[in-house]
């Protein structure tokens, strides 16, 4: 019962119900909330906070900024089950779906600006964080010596992934939404035959459920607006027994890489990655860190079991 009116008093509120369908949307940042809704950050933090403590909202700090997430499926699912049979037309939802295209476009235009400028150097940016030759080496241990049918490597970059990995491929896919980075890559695979590359977003996978054998996100979550969502399309892609690989940093307190190398999250940790990998269907299989240089690298491989097929099919 306690549960029960803490919920209906946190909906009981138009802003409260905004922020929650915004939410079901995509993670924001208090500001980016505040940039939809209209309103100042310290009010969009106190309805944050009262959709927070009756479980319906969840926030993370990152460095400076703070990211609101939806709370627990079990106490959401039937909040938006109720507010779907009592949709109504709401003049609200108009203007905040086209605030909410506002940020999405702001931020891809960030990291589109920073990419194309940066594309001929990408690599050896890479190298700034942490010794990429022992990155790949951990990578190819991981991953094992066994063949990995189809790959894809998602934000395949300048395709250095591809580069390693595709000999051991029947096929191999590298998608990246950087035209440039794409004209770099196929320079450098020229001679790979098996490989193909397509422009293309990591939301969107060119390939059917289960078209993919493995799949490699190698130093791309930390760019995603929408990590948990690349994840459930990388999820969606693989096929029963498909393992997913990702290479990224752990949680950081560099605040300078959001500026200044457009870094749109500061690493991540075990829990955020794991339960990801739950929710989508990914048992997870190992889990690595590899200290030195600037940044911590970690490894996280997950293998496909089918469970939670249905969430990744809806992400």
């Amino acid at each position: 019962m306690n549960q029960a009116l803490g919920i209906f008093r946190a909906l009981a509120d138009s802003t409260r119900l905004r922020i929650l369908a915004l939410l079901r949307a995509m993670e924001l940042s208090v500001g980016e909330l505040a940039q939809v809704l209209g309103q100042s950050q310290p009010r969009v933090s106190r309805h944050v906070k009262i959709l927070c403590d009756a479980g319906l909202a969840e926030r993370r700090k990152e460095g400076s900024w703070v990211f609101v997430a939806l709370g627990d499926a079990g106490r959401t699912a039937p909040v938006f089950a109720a507010l779907d049979a009592w949709r109504e037309p709401n003049h609200w939802t108009v203007a905040d779906e086209a605030r909410l295209a506002a940020v999405r476009a702001d931020r891809a235009s960030a990291a589109n600006e920073w990419f194309e400028a940066h594309a001929g150097d990408w690599d050896a940016i890479r190298s700034l964080h942490v010794a990429e030759s022992e990155v790949e080496a951990a990578m190819g241990r991981v991953l094992g010596d066994a063949p990995l049918g189809s790959l894809i490597d998602i934000g395949t970059g300048t395709g250095r992934m591809l580069e390693l990995f595709a000999p051991r491929a029947e096929t191999a896919l590298g998608i990246d939404r950087s035209s440039e980075m794409l004209r770099l890559a196929r320079a450098k695979l020229a001679d790979l035959t098996n490989a193909e590359l397509r422009q293309a977003d990591l939301y969107a996978l060119p390939l059917a459920d289960g078209g993919a054998d493995t799949a490699i996100l190698h130093h791309v979550l930390h760019f995603a607006q929408q990590p948990g969502a690349a994840i459930a399309e990388a999820a969606r892609v693989l096929g029963a027994g498909g393992r997913l690989l990702i290479a990224d940093f752990a949680p950081h307190e560099r605040e300078e890489l959001r500026s200044k190398d457009a870094h749109a999250r500061l690493g991540f940790s075990d829990d955020q990655i794991l339960g990801w990998f739950e929710s989508y269907g990914l048992a997870p299989v190992l889990v690595e860190t590899l200290e030195g240089g600037e940044l911590t690298v970690k490894l996280w491989l997950g293998r496909k079991t089918g469970q939670g097929e249905e969430r990744v099919k809806a992400a």
